[in-house]
């Protein structure tokens, strides 16, 4: 197999097949072993989208597959041998090397209870999950596509291969990918494939929390939670089950035209719209669970009319709780957590508001305020927008309240005690006290009294005050 073999462009590819996948290929081939690229790089590159990540299935047995390459010297990882896969490091970039395979029944719901090895890649195709991932491509063979993928692709549209009853009770994940693929590409769910999906959605059960985790958040960082909802709400709320009440949930209130699981959707929407569509994962997951505490909060008034008193408090714990559980990182659930936690802050355009908001978004997530401020800010303005048409009047005021959050940032208020002009030992020496609790609840009032504008951030004046303080209680010393 030469160098100078057909471009990719002739098959409608807008990428060239990289030079390590190429030999990876040729030293296979070479070794007498049929080999093709397949899966997400090919979907990708008839795509026009960049992919970095080339998988290879081979005739090949993965000991033979193993031999090949190291007497071509490429190192070789026994990384799922179990399921013929080595992952062979060619030129410094890792590649998936798998024999063709079929597999058995799933009893679990996630693992297949066998792997039998084949020589014939149609039938390692036909396992594969959907049509736009069971593709196969080589460079001088060209395209093998005997599910019609690249038509799938060309109207876009998410097909299972096969029976679609059957791809989903092999591994339920699966109902996640076929939302994320569809998400992120900005397709439809065929409607055979749609129907089994969300027969098969109750399955997610029997899936380990961690996998539905990355594949959730695969779905929301795709800026397509919106689409997720509403066109995939069986599936979304068996991933999450505290979205279910939530569908249909009348809010009544005068506020609102819509019930908590639409004016959720309607948030999402409009987080990418004011973000022109790079809002942060943080703002996005805030957005889809920013009213979760709605039904278990609800309460009716004399009037009829419903309330929700400490919603935002108690959705940033139910949204704690739903992170934990799907595994993702502490930090990442913190700001997550506190957007939710402050989404009906009330803000004035003032150097006191806007400093107090800046301190309450630091204590909570340290580092992070003054990028927060601006996602809450954000967040207020989707949420505004997604009630009734005069609600919508509050992004005028939160316009006004941006420019005054610039201003003051760019006086660089002080947001913990480590920004105050003085420090620990200075109260020490000052209130002659020793060190502990006493230091640091002195230094909290200095900062609150600097935010309030009550005295600058100036060494002498904050010295001053200390002097001014009077002796400390015993009770502090």
């Amino acid at each position: 197999m030469g160098q100078a073999a057909v471009s990719f462009s002739d098959y409608g590819l807008a990428y060239d097949l990289p030079a390590h996948a190429y030999r990876a290929l040729d030293v296979l081939e070479q070794a007498g072993f049929e080999a093709w690229v397949v899966g997400g790089w090919v979907r990708d590159a008839l795509r026009g989208a960049p992919s970095h990540d080339v998988d290879i299935t081979t005739s090949a047995r993965w000991q033979e597959t193993k031999a090949a390459m190291e007497s071509a010297g490429i190192p070789v990882h026994e990384t799922g041998i179990a399921h013929g896969t080595v992952t062979a490091v060619v030129d410094g970039e890792p590649i998936e090397i798998t024999t063709y395979r079929v597999e058995g029944d799933y009893s679990d719901h996630r693992h297949p209870d066998e792997v039998r090895f084949v020589g014939d890649v149609r039938e390692d195709l036909a396992r594969r999950d959907f049509t736009v991932n069971a593709i196969a491509y080589h460079p001088v063979r060209g395209l093998l596509d005997p599910f019609g993928g690249t038509q799938d692709l060309a109207a876009g549209v998410i097909r299972a291969v096969g029976d679609p009853r059957r791809r989903f009770a092999e591994d339920a994940l699966r109902v996640l990918r076929a939302v994320r693929f569809a998400a992120r590409m900005g397709f439809v769910v065929e409607e055979k494939t749609h129907a089994a999906l969300v027969e098969a959605a109750p399955g997610l059960a029997d899936i380990a929390q961690e996998r539905i985790g990355q594949e959730l958040d695969g779905i929301v960082r795709t800026g397509k939670a919106a689409w997720a909802l509403l066109a995939e709400t069986e599936v979304m709320c068996a991933a999450i089950p505290e979205l279910a009440p939530m569908v249909g949930f009348d809010q009544r209130s005068p506020w609102h035209a819509y019930d908590v699981y639409e004016h959720t959707a309607r948030v999402c929407r409009a987080c990418e719209e004011f973000t022109g569509g790079c809002a942060s994962a943080e703002l996005r997951w805030a957005a889809m669970l920013h009213d979760v505490a709605k039904p278990p909060t609800f309460t009716v008034d004399a009037s009829g009319r419903g309330h929700f008193f400490g919603h935002p408090k108690a959705g940033a714990k139910m949204a704690q709780a739903i992170l934990q559980r799907l595994a993702f990182p502490k930090a990442y659930i913190a700001r997550i957590c506190t957007l939710i936690r402050f989404h009906d802050h009330v803000m004035h355009p003032t150097s006191r508001s806007i400093r107090r908001t800046l301190v309450k978004l630091e204590q909570a997530c340290p580092g992070d305020a003054r990028a927060l401020v601006y996602q809450l800010i954000d967040l207020k303005r989707a949420d505004a927008v997604s009630k009734v048409p005069r609600a919508a009047l509050y992004v005028s005021e939160l316009d006004v309240i941006t420019a005054a959050v610039r201003q003051e940032l760019l006086k660089r208020p002080p947001l913990r005690t480590t920004d105050l002009a003085v420090n620990g030992w200075d109260v020490i020496d000052t209130l002659c006290i020793a060190p502990g609790p006493a230091v640091k609840r002195v230094l909290d009032e200095l900062l609150f009294s600097v935010v309030n504008g009550e005295v600058e951030n100036d060494r002498n004046l904050l010295l001053a005050q200390l002097k001014g303080a009077g002796p400390v209680p015993q009770a502090l010393r």
